[in-house]
């Protein structure tokens, strides 16, 4: 049989199906897409003390005055969407009880000793990069909760998320009733790393709505 020499644009069979695989496979290694989503902040209880009143203007700042038994913290972080892009004008809400587990809350027994120089809660805007950011006090434990700060976020004009945030390294974090209960990447979510801060702590608590 004579030699045909192949024609132009004709790929063997065999060559065809290499070729194939080598473009899955180049498909498989693209990087991922900048607007690949990221992983919500898991929900969590509000709790029995949401606040009965927040102040009309902002109050990102809860610490009104020196306290003996509180640790000065500045928590901060931004508010992004599902893409990672951050949420301007996103209302951010905390309430904590005080360094002497009161909340300041009517429904809280210990009404005559709270302290006076801590406000309890607080909320504020984000900017345009969806950044917040709160002067308050290191969370304390007690009976029953390990240490924890209450958050929520109100954006698009509704409410998009209610959670609990936790510092890491805390005993009480294997025994409390909630923490305990959340799958590790939860966990991990919820958890944050406080480092010292001048006078201080400070740390950061980046939320994803879902």
């Amino acid at each position: 049989m004579p030699f045909r020499p192949i024609e132009q644009g004709f790929v063997r069979p065999a060559r065809r199906r290499a070729l194939a695989g080598l473009a899955a496979v180049g498909t498989l290694l693209l990087p991922l897409r900048p607007w690949a989503t990221v992983r919500a902040t898991p929900a969590m209880t509000e709790g029995p003390f949401y606040p009965e009143r927040f102040s009309a203007q902002p109050s990102p700042r809860l610490v009104l005055g020196a306290s003996a038994d509180a640790v000065p913290l500045r928590l901060e972080g931004r508010v992004i969407d599902p893409q990672g892009e951050g949420v301007a004008g996103a209302r951010v809400e905390i309430w904590q009880c005080d360094a002497g587990g009161r909340y300041h809350h009517s429904r809280d027994s210990g009404v005559q000793e709270r302290d006076p120089n801590f406000a309890g809660f607080g909320w504020m805007l984000t900017d345009a990069s969806g950044r917040y950011g709160f002067d308050t006090i290191r969370p304390v434990p007690y009976p029953g909760r390990t240490p924890h700060i209450h958050v929520a976020v109100v954006a698009g004009g509704r409410r998009r998320l209610v959670t609990q945030a936790f510092v890491e390294g805390e005993a009480g974090n294997a025994t409390d009733m909630l923490y305990r209960r959340l799958p590790p990447q939860a966990r991990a979510l919820l958890t944050v790393r406080l480092v010292p801060a001048g006078q201080g702590l400070q740390g950061t608590f980046d939320i994803v709505l879902s």
